[in-house]
């Protein structure tokens, strides 16, 4: 199925208009026509090389949300027309532990949505920046009827990225929420901590930030570099989601944790943070990492937003800005994540 594109020839070349091999409808497959695909930062990161171990050409895209136009004779899940996703895995081993735990974003064997090891075509998967991709059942996801589609699109991985910790933390009603920064993913930390009946505190070092922290629900906001602001809030967070991917002062807000509580990170800085280890042992506090999420959670997420009514605050762009949009995610310079309207494809 000849597929039309956009791909990255090298890490220093732009991404342009690049025609791809879709494979053939297995038993297992749908075959999605892509409405939109969000636009994250690891886009960037992989394409221009600087995580290492990219593959040339790079097809990215990992927030991918489409309609269901064929479906294999084995196929159970879903119809033809039905609205899908598919976000940052599209196989896995699904016989070790990981996957028989519906964990399969840690399976050794995962295969990323792209520029991972297509064993369907012996080549290198691509992903979402194209007109269409085949994606086995078992990997592909419903969208809730009443969410805007393409402010869903980010869901797939911001959406997850942020509710998985919460999950497993077991966030809930009444507890006090910290999200360290305000970007692609604080915002839908934010979000969806209010939705879990959370006192929500955003730490951000932007007085610019914090009308549009309230707006996305915040209870309160707090300028980390004001130390009067952050030593009223000392042993009072039940979780606190790190978002931040910059080099900062982890223990200031180990510190604002009450006795038993947790800080998971899911931004990641390039550098090793500085870990005062007394900031954990005095308290009890723990210090966690977290990953997107297994198939099983990321469909949770997705029914609950659906209740909720919950979707990423998103600037829909062409795909012929996709280098311009990058440029300006290098500078922060969009609120919150940027979505391509894959009709833009076609156009031209």
């Amino acid at each position: 199925m000849k597929t039309n594109a956009y791909a990255a020839q090298t890490a220093t070349t732009p991404l342009a208009p690049f025609d791809l091999q879709r494979r053939d409808l297995g038993l297992h497959d749908v075959a999605i026509e892509i409405l939109y695909c969000g636009v994250c930062h690891s886009d960037l990161h992989t394409v221009r090389g600087e995580w290492g171990g990219t593959a040339y050409p790079c097809v990215p895209g990992h927030e991918i949300v489409g309609r269901a136009i064929s479906v294999g004779a084995q196929v159970q899940k879903f119809q033809v027309g039905d609205t899908v996703g598919v976000g940052c895995l599209v196989d896995s081993c699904r016989t070790c532990v990981n996957c028989e735990e519906d964990l399969e974003q840690f399976c050794d064997n995962t295969v990323f949505t792209y520029n991972s090891p297509d064993k369907h075509t012996n080549g290198i998967t691509y992903g979402g920046y194209s007109e269409r991709i085949v994606v086995d059942e078992a990997f592909v996801l419903k969208v809730p009827p009443n969410l805007d589609l393409a402010a869903t699109a980010p869901l797939l991985c911001a959406g997850i990225t942020t509710y998985s910790p919460m999950h497993y933390h077991n966030v809930t009603t009444g507890q006090k929420v910290g999200v360290v920064g305000l970007g692609g993913l604080g915002h839908m930390g934010v979000k969806i901590a209010k939705a879990l009946g959370a006192h929500v505190v955003v730490f951000t070092t932007s007085s610019h930030k914090v009308a549009d922290a309230i707006r996305l629900g915040a209870d309160e906001v707090v300028n980390s570099k004001n130390a009067d602001e952050m030593q009223k809030q000392l042993k009072s967070f039940d979780f606190i989601l790190d978002t931040v991917s910059a080099q900062h002062d982890i223990n200031a807000y180990l510190l604002l944790l009450k006795r038993d509580g947790n800080l998971t990170q899911v931004g990641v800085p390039p550098e090793p943070l500085s870990l005062n280890v007394g900031s954990l042992v005095f308290g009890r506090r723990s210090l966690s990492g977290s990953l997107i999420g297994g198939i099983k959670e990321t469909q949770e997420m997705l029914d609950f937003c659906g209740q909720h009514h919950i979707t990423a605050d998103i600037e829909l762009i062409p795909i012929q800005k996709i280098n311009e949009a990058y440029d300006r995610l290098v500078k922060n310079d969009v609120k919150y994540r940027f979505v391509i309207d894959m009709a833009s494809l076609k156009a031209g």
